[in-house]
């Protein structure tokens, strides 16, 4: 009997941005976590942020952008932004220089550790590219201060297809557009005009519209009834950390920033720099991340494999980082679950 040839594994080449603060210590957890649950991959480790302005004096190195572009595919720890002065975000930067424009964050209640009573499985799509966000901003007079709120009917239309797109291949039923039209009715009335327009085509999904403030009540009260959220820029990153509250907080919610060409995986939350260094930080939102990623790139069973095994790691709650109130570290959190992986095989 002649001997099975086994094929060759698929191996990717991606770029990796270790990022400030606590970001080296999560990423490097990610890509243990990556290569015990089979995933081969020869980084291209490039800088940005806070860190590379010594090295490169800027804080996003053209060669991070050729990086990016050459291999498609990204994952990014947290960034520093200073708050109320220095330079600007190094997020938006690179969203926008590279057209990021769907930004991802799935919510979804995770065993042990969910702060509310209904299950929740929901997907944010939150507009990468404009709003408030677009940093249009000055001083007109001493004391008074004003910021441009950029929206566009490319960039909504843009937005909502994808949303519409990625629910009608996943199986979503129902898709909200947030929005704040009864009073904003020029910006964020094209916003829902725009999305109207694209749920026309998607006879199968269940549209409908909410007013924000309504909608972050309703988060908080009854969760379960969202499916899809499709929001602005800034509604979306407001939103979406809300939604983080209800399953655990920003250190299990992974992240995905995705365009036409390119797309950077990320957590959601930030470089925490007053633990950088004592590993104590919680690599879960990042490993997540990876995870999103490596689905991305087409390895569904390895991504559910992974998915599961945070699941496991969770629901024994014996291996818990301080801000979901245990006392493990960035390595046992990270060790345990490559063990709960080895089982999964």
């Amino acid at each position: 009997m002649d001997k099975k040839i086994k094929s060759p594994q698929k191996s990717y080449t991606i770029t990796l941005i270790p990022g400030d603060g606590i970001g080296p210590e999560v990423t490097a957890a990610a890509r243990k976590v990556l290569a015990a649950a089979g995933v081969v991959v020869d980084w291209e480790i490039v800088d940005a942020g806070a860190g590379a302005v010594e090295k490169h004096g800027t804080t996003l190195p053209d060669e991070t952008l050729e990086s990016i572009k050459k291999n498609k595919v990204a994952l990014k720890g947290p960034l520093t932004t200073p708050i109320g002065e220095g330079f600007r975000s190094v997020n938006v930067a690179l969203r926008r220089e590279l057209d990021l424009y769907a930004n991802v964050r799935p919510v979804r209640s995770n065993l042990g550790i969910s702060f509310h009573h209904s299950p929740i499985d929901l997907i944010i799509f939150r507009e990468n590219t404009e709003d408030l966000y677009s940093g249009l901003e000055n001083e007109i007079a001493p004391g008074v201060a004003q910021g441009l709120k950029i929206i566009t009917e490319k960039a909504s239309k843009r937005i909502a297809k994808f949303a519409f797109d990625w629910a009608d291949r996943t199986d979503r039923k129902k898709i909200h557009a947030v929005h704040k039209a009864n009073i904003m009715k020029k910006s964020d009335g094209l916003f829902l005009r725009s999305v109207r327009d694209i749920a026309k085509d998607y006879a199968n999904i269940e549209y409908k519209e909410i007013i924000v403030d309504n909608c972050a009540m309703q988060l908080v009260m009854r969760p379960e009834q969202f499916d899809c959220l499709v929001l602005t820029n800034l509604y979306g990153d407001i939103v979406s950390d809300l939604a983080a509250g209800l399953i655990g907080g920003l250190g299990v919610v992974p992240g995905a920033n995705i365009g036409d060409e390119y797309a950077v995986f990320e957590s959601v939350h930030g470089s925490a720099p007053d633990i950088a260094g004592k590993g104590i930080a919680n690599p879960l939102a990042t490993i997540a991340s990876a995870t999103m990623m490596v689905r991305y790139l087409g390895e569904e069973k390895i991504a559910a494999k992974i998915r599961a095994a945070i699941t496991l790691l969770l629901a024994s709650k014996k291996h818990l980082t301080p801000d979901l109130g245990g006392n493990g570290t960035t390595q046992s959190v990270t060790d345990a679950l490559i063990e709960k992986i080895k089982l999964l095989k």
